[in-house]
Parts: C-alpha cells; sequence; structure tokens
C-alpha cells in the first residue's frame, strides 16, 4: 500500500531543508512512521571508493545493499528516474506519511516554503505540477486562497501536516 505523501517545494536557499528536518523530528515524536525522500537534482554518490560496497556498484553490481544491526542503504543503478508511485510503494510502504523535498513537477500535494526577500514570486504561481497546493509555509504577509503556516514555527506546520494525515485516513 502506497502511504500519504506531501512534497515541500520551494526555490534554494529558503530553508526547506530545515523545515523538513524540524516536522519530521516533531511528526516522530508524535509517535508517526515518517519517511524522507529527497530529489537529488544532479548526481551524487553516498558510497565512497575504496569501500566494499563501492567496489561492488564501481564493478558492475546494479544493486548493492549495505546492511548493518540498526540501518541499511541500497544503492540501485537506473536508466531513467524512478516514477513517485513506484518509489513510495517500494520504499516507503511500511509509513505512515512521507515527507518529500523537492519533486516540484510531480502530482503530489505541496507545501510551499516561501521567504520574504528570497524570491519574487511563488514557485505555485509559476513551475508547480499538477499537485494540489494545500499550503505556503512563509515568513511573509501573502494574499493566498490556501492557509499560511508560520515558516518560523514548524510544529504548526507538523499541526498542519497531522490534519491532513488524519483526514485522508478517516476518508479512507
Amino acid at each position: 500500500m502506497k502511504p500519504q505523501a506531501i512534497s515541500f517545494v520551494a526555490k534554494s536557499g529558503t530553508g526547506k531543508t530545515t523545515l523538513v528536518e524540524q516536522v519530521i523530528a516533531d511528526l516522530s515524536s508524535r509517535g508517526w512512521q515518517v519517511g524522507a525522500l529527497k530529489h537529488g537534482a544532479h548526481r551524487f554518490n553516498i558510497d565512497h571508493p575504496g569501500k566494499d560496497s563501492y567496489r561492488f556498484t564501481d564493478a558492475g553490481a546494479a544493486t548493492t545493499l549495505i546492511t548493518s544491526p540498526d540501518k541499511l542503504a541500497l544503492v540501485k543503478k537506473h536508466q531513467a528516474e524512478p516514477p513517485m508511485a513506484e518509489l513510495l510503494e517500494h520504499y516507503f510502504a511500511d509509513m505512515d506519511i512521507v515527507l518529500v523535498e523537492g519533486f516540484k513537477a510531480s502530482g503530489l500535494p505541496k507545501i510551499e516554503v516561501y521567504r520574504e526577500g528570497h524570491s519574487r514570486e511563488l514557485l505555485s504561481r509559476t513551475v508547480l505540477g499538477d499537485g494540489e497546493l494545500l499550503a505556503v509555509a512563509t515568513d511573509a504577509s501573502l494574499d493566498l486562497d490556501v492557509p499560511l503556516l508560520d515558516l518560523n514555527r514548524p510544529s504548526d506546520v507538523a499541526d498542519f501536516v497531522e490534519a491532513w494525515l488524519q483526514h485522508r485516513e478517516q476518508a479512507a
């Protein structure tokens, strides 16, 4: 079963990662199983030259799983970025909610992070995909038809996400 997911979107440097981190901590402390999915716009490597797992992948392993008593990491090569539904179903099926950073063109419901003076225009007015804009977390006074959440009060954002999640669970 695919978990519920909300994408936090913003222009770089607005504090999006910090906000998502704080909301994860808050929701986790309330007992929710929270997953996190970050969109990397550039190529990255979580493994390092010289490590056995890196050597396996470098030698041609299409999938390398690194596991220890407290966590695991999966390195899986692919030709094209997997669809959002596949990522959620395969890697987050046991989560209550997945907080996604980025994927602004996805069809996921979104909370936009907007910092006054950082950008002239909201992404939701220009480049967002077809996902529903749920709210804007901001430090600015804006006139919008969605709720404004205080960017400097991550617990308020967590309250909003929790209420949204509970509403979705009741509707299911």
